[in-house]
């Protein structure tokens, strides 16, 4: 797989950057020899401080002297993944983890620039949001969309995001994303559209409930656009 780290070093960030930290080292102890990861760090701007390499102790080295400043610009930071994944990627399966505390605050880049670049992209994304929970009164109006804007970005993709109110938890929803990137299979089909409009088609999957077996849900990309030519 190609993989890319997205990590929020905020100012909100200091007291959990160690447990995030944590985190991507259990992210990372699935990887396979032929893997490659990027890491994009974002405060008030992303920046790609570890461009893409099989060596995942590049990263966990790199987030070791990260320190937590400025602002969020979590739409920036997921911009410039999927345009470092688009140019560089090796590698057919695609994914992107995201590791923040909050809503966006500082970006460039628009929330539906960032979205239709999303759904433009064979990428799946997955998201941490670690934040206080509802009965704290210190949230700000980023911070408390922070859990729909990221829910938003995973699902158009097929990916899932998690919300993470205690940090003990961290490093085990991490481990959990790592498992179901391992664990996934692909569904095709052939339109009966040939029209070549450029237009974006949605998508829907339904799982057939079977007698003896819980219910299930099945997590897919909700569209794609068609060739325009």
């Amino acid at each position: 797989m190609s993989i890319g780290l997205v990590f929020d070093t905020s100012g909100s960030m200091g007291p959990k950057l160690q447990t995030s930290r944590f985190a991507v080292s259990e992210f990372v102890k699935t990887a396979n020899p032929v893997d490659e990861f990027f890491l994009v760090q974002f405060n008030d701007h992303p920046e790609l401080a570890v461009p893409f390499t099989p060596n995942t102790e590049d990263i966990q080295n790199k987030l070791l002297y990260v320190q937590s400043k400025g602002q969020t610009a979590l739409l920036d930071g997921v911009y410039m993944a999927m345009n470092e994944m688009k140019r560089r990627a090796r590698n057919p399966r695609k994914a992107i983890l995201i590791i923040s505390d909050g809503g966006d605050n500082s970006s460039r880049y628009t929330h539906t620039e960032v979205k239709n670049a999303v759904r433009e992209a064979d990428v799946q994304i997955y998201g941490i949001g670690i934040f206080e929970s509802m009965e704290h009164r210190g949230r700000t109006p980023e911070e408390l969309a922070g859990p729909d804007l990221l829910h938003e970005l995973a699902s158009l993709t097929a990916g899932t995001s998690f919300v993470v109110d205690n940090l003990k938890e961290l490093p085990d929803v991490a481990m959990k994303i790592a498992i179901e990137l391992r664990n996934q299979y692909v569904l095709g089909y052939t339109s009966t559209n040939k029209a070549r409009d450029g237009k974006y088609r949605h998508v829907q999957v339904k799982m057939t409930r079977v007698k003896g077996l819980p219910k299930l849900t099945a997590a897919f990309r909700t569209g794609y656009y068609a060739p325009a030519q």
